[in-house]
């Protein structure tokens, strides 16, 4: 009587399918953990809102936030935006100068400014005045200017002056009433030289170290 014996799968092919199957659990495993802590902590994308049990879903949001950041600073340095910082040989300038201006009468106090340099600055009228900020480009016409701002009636004003050009920069005040009146101006900048003008006066010119 002849017996017949029957044998299993090749060891190959049994090495094979379990390899295969401890792949399938692993990418299984691996799309899991994308899903449920990659993602939302990554890319603020929650689709089972365990990010937002686990305060995952606040860290990507916060990630996305600070790299659009990040993306917008580049951009804004790659079209030739002005830079942060600029570094200067020498310590800034400050100074308060107040100004007698009689009835009637109109006067001019301007900085030399570089291209680019910040002028901050404050100034107070004892009564409302007229007035007018502007500058005279280097190389403009004799008489040139361009106006930054004017108005009447305004006793006080405070702000950060840029030169978009080098040349003399300030401010040019009128006493509109009958009696003297008063005019204090606080500065700070990297400037070296300040001129003070009056009609029929020789232009005052002052030098900082």
């Amino acid at each position: 009587m002849a017996i017949e014996m029957t044998t299993g799968p090749e060891p190959t092919v049994v090495a094979r399918d379990r390899i295969a199957v401890a792949a399938g659990l692993a990418l299984l495993v691996a799309g899991l953990i994308l899903v449920m802590f990659v993602l939302p902590a990554e890319y603020a994308v929650d689709p089972l809102g365990i990010g937002a049990r686990t305060g995952l879903l606040d860290l990507g949001a916060t990630g996305q936030q600070v790299e659009a950041l990040n993306a917008a600073a580049s951009a804004g340095g790659a079209q030739g935006q002005t830079a942060i910082i600029v570094p200067r040989d020498k310590a800034f300038q400050q100074e308060t100068v107040t100004f007698n201006i009689a009835p009637g009468e109109g006067m001019e106090y301007k900085y030399r400014l570089d291209k680019g340099q910040a002028l901050l600055f404050s100034w107070t009228a004892s009564v409302p005045v007229e007035y007018e900020a502007h500058a005279e480009p280097d190389g403009a016409p004799r008489g040139y200017a361009q106006s930054y701002e004017k108005g009447t009636n305004r006793a006080s004003a405070s702000g950060t002056l840029t030169a978009p050009f080098s040349g003399i920069h300030g401010w040019y005040w009128k006493n509109p009433t009958g009696s003297a009146i008063t005019v204090t101006l606080a500065t700070s900048g990297f400037y070296n030289l300040a001129h003070e003008f009056r009609t029929g006066m020789p232009v005052k010119n002052k030098t900082f170290q």
